[in-house]
């Protein structure tokens, strides 16, 4: 459970500094993931998961960059 709130709150904070940036730089990429980021942390429950998801979105945000 903490685990979960911890990965939650993390990737979240992510998410908005990803949005925030792609806002800046209008890239519309980078704001989608900043939004999945922030969003997807209320439908996983299993924990390992979770990181999974947030690892690879996180990595997306260095692939995808503009």
């Amino acid at each position: 459970m903490a685990g979960n709130f911890l990965g939650g709150l993390i990737f979240g904070a992510i998410g908005f500094v990803a949005l925030a940036y792609g806002k800046r730089q209008a890239s519309v990429k980078v704001m989608a993931i900043g939004v999945a980021l922030m969003v997807y942390p209320y439908f996983v429950a299993n924990t390992p998961v979770l990181y999974a998801i947030g690892v690879v979105l996180t990595a997306s945000l260095f692939v995808v960059r503009d």
